[in-house]
């Protein structure tokens, strides 16, 4: 046998394997399992972070605003350091919503700090909206680019209490309106699937453990048992560390397909796209260039080697390499058909896997490349120099030495009239480690007409956010504090939630850096 031909029957065993041995990953089967309603349906609290998101909240929000979930809802969106007007079109689609009563979920609007040092922006973000959840039995972590059908909280609720799950994650259905989009995104998914197989994912014995940011329903108590989002701060594919440490420690997670849950960012270009995948491609290796040039090599010989073995055999006459090459394509072309439909697309294009394949490569290059640069998982004006959860060693030497992080100006302070009476939400403390407690800059609380939003007191401009260790109490929970929901509907619960006691947070650890540049690259986390 020829050189060739050793190498087209390597990649035609590998195919063999990963088409009946690698937890059929390229089945699009797995949908929200069968589930029915609980006796009594949990509260939840929806927790959106959204940084410069104006453009893509009135296509979003009012879908979460319009969830017809039976038990207590709350939404929190945290703006994240927004320049565009965030906060103010998520107020006024908020109490639009409830103006023509289109809304049964209370909805609030508080800000995020800058991130301690240490810390990715959107888990920073997450923190606080965490914060302000108080009591709720399960918390919505979901992106402000994802729209959500009427029953999708419902689904979810219902799947994570029939099945014992404390994660349920669906994969939104992402954009694949043009001509690239319809290129890149399903490959984009049928990759994740290959890395994750959602089967293994949803083991619970099994190693793997994955989630998608856009929709993951998590069990607050055990993200709690797990160590919190502290335990995760540094991660930049924070979907999929999140859903390490719960099943790390012993809760049970599902990942899935969605059908209730889409992303409405577009992606028009090829240099969009591209920016999505560069930005996190080299940190899902870990930043290992062994690890890159093992997947140069595996992505060669799986989706390169059919093609060119084909080709070239029937180039020279050589039947036999090009028949081993050709089955090889036939299996990797008929794994991708399932993808390729559940994206509506025509069955043809599942021929153009070996080529998109290429531009995957080239992308992950590429994020290696960036990263080098100092220029690796920049999203919006942040740009961070380490990715994934801080060493042991590290933490301990950055607990040592105590940071502080900017923090950003209080927002107005708006209260809620409830049975004629109105209390204006309190400001946040934070409590440094052995030092008196720093007390956010009181905010003037002014009387709003009843209305659906509240603004969260965040730190004001003299207060601090410290990173060294020790307990950090949480902001109070604006709905603990007598706020009622704005426009309930038969069956729900509108009896103020009260909190039970601070949860102390672990501190920060590790480096961040503010990006040289703000290039502004579209795609998930920040």
């Amino acid at each position: 046998m020829t050189v060739l031909q050793w190498i087209a029957l390597a990649s035609l065993l590998a195919w063999l394997y990963l088409a009946v041995g690698h937890g059929f990953f390229w089945r699009t089967d797995q949908r929200l399992p069968a589930r029915q309603a609980p006796p009594s349906w949990p509260s939840v609290a929806i927790i959106i972070p959204a940084r410069d998101e104006a453009d893509v909240l009135p296509v979003t929000l009012p879908t979460l605003l319009a969830q017809d979930y039976p038990g207590p809802v709350r939404l929190i969106l945290v703006d994240d350091g927004s320049t565009d007007g965030t906060t103010e079109v998520a107020r006024a689609l908020a109490e639009e919503a409830a103006r023509n009563g289109h809304t049964g979920v209370s909805a609030a609007v508080t800000a995020s700090t800058e991130p301690p040092p240490g810390w990715t922006g959107k888990l920073w973000a997450l923190r606080r909206g965490v914060d302000c959840a108080g009591d709720a039995e399960f918390l919505l972590l979901t992106d402000a680019d994802i729209a959500h059908d009427p029953g999708s909280l419902t689904s979810l609720v219902a799947s994570a209490r029939t099945h014992g799950l404390d994660m349920v994650s669906q994969m939104a259905v992402l954009r694949a309106e043009t001509a690239w989009e319809r290129v890149i995104v399903p490959a984009f998914v049928y990759f994740f699937a290959m890395l994750y197989p959602f089967r293994w994912s949803n083991r619970p014995r099994s190693r793997v453990a994955a989630a998608a940011g856009g929709c993951s329903l998590v069990r607050r108590e055990a993200l709690l048992a797990a160590g919190g989002l502290a335990e995760v701060r540094g991660a930049v594919i924070d979907d999929v560390a999140i859903a390490r440490i719960i099943k790390r420690s012993g809760g049970r997670t599902w990942l899935g397909l969605a059908e209730q849950v889409h992303s409405r960012r577009p992606y028009p270009r090829l240099a969009d796209l591209w920016k999505m995948v560069s930005r996190s491609a080299y940190a899902q290796l870990r930043h290992s260039p062994l690890l890159l040039l093992g997947t140069v090599l595996g992505m060669s010989l799986v989706f390169v080697v059919p093609v060119v073995a084909t080709v070239a055999g029937l180039a020279a006459g050589d039947s036999t390499t090009a028949i081993i090459g050709a089955v090889a394509w036939v299996i990797m072309t008929l794994s991708y058909v399932p993808m390729i439909r559940y994206y509506r697309q025509p069955v043809p294009a599942a021929l153009l896997l070996p080529g998109v394949a290429v531009l995957y490569l080239g992308m992950t290059l590429d994020s290696a490349r960036l990263k080098r640069a100092g220029r690796g998982a920049a999203w919006k004006g942040r740009t961070y120099d380490d990715h994934g959860t801080p060493s042991a060693d590290r933490l301990s030497s950055d607990a040592a030495t105590p940071a502080t992080a900017p923090s950003v100006p209080a927002p107005s302070v708006a209260a809620q009239s409830v049975a004629a009476q109105s209390t204006a939400v309190p400001t946040a403390t934070v409590a440094p480690a052995a030092a008196p407690p720093a007390t956010a800059a009181p905010a003037e609380a002014s009387l709003a007409a009843a209305g659906p939003v509240a603004a969260v007191a965040s730190p004001g401009p003299g207060a601090t956010i410290p990173a060294a260790a020790g307990p950090v109490e949480p902001p109070r929970d604006p709905w603990n504090d007598g706020f009622s929901r704005s426009s309930p509907r038969p069956g729900r619960t509108d009896e103020p939630r009260r909190e039970d006691a601070a949860r102390a947070v672990p501190a920060p650890g590790g480096a961040q850096s503010q990006a040289r540049a703000d290039d502004r690259p579209p795609g998930a986390g920040r």
